[in-house]
């Protein structure tokens, strides 16, 4: 059997745990395609499981690839695959479900993967499947945004931050974001029509009347951002803490649907008293949207924003990097790809 270099997580804990490995590649089931990796996007998420603190969330065959996110060029497909064919370039998220994408080669599902927009390269079109899934299902889906609506999404000069502007712009929002004095530029290029540096000013004391807020940071700020919502106006955690209806929808035994009940309590008593609804949010793959959010990328509406590319032999320093949060838009790990031109 061939085999193939991966970044592997050994176990939960720190960065020490996470390490180059030789795997055999992967085989793909009947409904799934094999993918030759040219670039993977990194997401916050990626270290929150490395830390173990998606276990609740997210079960994982330990040891495990690391990555949710890619980029690459279609190299076989399984016997009931309609959709792809060798040598097809796709993107794709396959965040819970099984596998990783830090690795020469990765299985993807077929309702994961959609065709790469011809517009961007690898690097670029691996940046955007799990950011963009999330930005449309947590602000079309759940927040159901509206031409005219005021949507409040903080830390906009992060990797979620810059595509959930654009996102919210095409949905004809009006929105206002978070960001440090050096990064006002680019937020406003995105669209930003209210920009607060969180230096100086506090958005709760600024911001009325919202009708929805894409929550990113735990704590504090999202309980703050409860307040600044008008009457039934939502707040779409991406953060936590997950509630019943999530564990439920997951179909967790009753035990762990009343542990979700009992951490989300708290704001949800909080939201009711306020006349707002609060929901948790775990982005799913979905090849039809994600094919969708390429359409808007072609059409020009919404463009990737790509901080830093580190080469795979330096991915254990580009999920470092991403971990210290100061990266404006998203990080890339590209494979050893020469001559990338032939395959685009």
């Amino acid at each position: 059997a061939q085999t193939m270099k991966a970044l592997v997580l050994n176990r939960y804990g720190g960065p020490e745990q996470v390490m180059f490995a030789d795997l055999q590649r992967p085989l793909p089931k009947p409904d799934e395609i094999l993918v030759q990796i040219h670039a993977v996007g990194l997401n916050p998420v990626d270290n929150k499981i490395r830390a173990g603190e998606m276990k609740p969330l997210l079960r994982l065959q330990l040891p495990a690839t690391m990555g949710c996110d890619l980029a690459g060029i279609v190299v076989e497909v399984g016997e009931r695959v309609t959709r792809f064919k060798p040598g097809d370039a796709v993107f794709a998220s396959i965040f819970g479900l099984g596998g990783g994408t830090l690795a020469e080669f990765a299985v993807v599902a077929e309702h994961a993967a959609a065709l790469k927009p011809a517009c961007l390269d690898f690097v670029s079109a691996a940046s955007v499947p799990m950011v963009g899934l999330t930005a449309w299902q947590s602000l079309k889906e759940r927040a159901k945004v509206m031409p005219g609506q005021k949507v409040f999404i903080p830390a906009g000069s992060g990797g979620i931050g810059t595509f959930a502007i654009q996102f919210a712009k095409h949905l004809g929002a009006e929105v206002a974001t978070t960001t440090s004095a050096g990064n006002t530029e680019l937020v406003r290029s995105l669209g930003a029509d209210q920009i607060i540096d969180y230096h100086t000013q506090e958005f709760e004391v600024v911001l009325r009347d919202y009708d929805a807020v894409l929550s990113t940071l735990p704590g504090k700020s999202q309980q703050k951002s409860l307040q600044i919502l008008k009457s039934r106006g939502s707040v779409v955690s991406l953060v936590g803490p997950p509630d019943a209806a999530f564990a439920r929808s997951k179909g967790m035994n009753r035990f762990m649907v009343f542990v979700m009940w009992l951490l989300a309590h708290k704001f949800h008593r909080l939201a009711t008293k306020l006349g707002v609804e609060y929901s948790f949010l775990l982005m799913k793959p979905d090849g039809c949207q994600l094919a969708e959010i390429g359409e808007l990328i072609e059409a020009g509406s919404i463009r990737p924003v790509i901080d830093k590319v580190f080469p795979f032999d330096q991915a254990k320093e580009a999920l470092a990097y991403l971990a210290n949060g100061r990266a404006k838009g998203k990080v890339v790990v590209q494979m050893k790809q020469t001559n990338e031109s032939v395959t685009k």
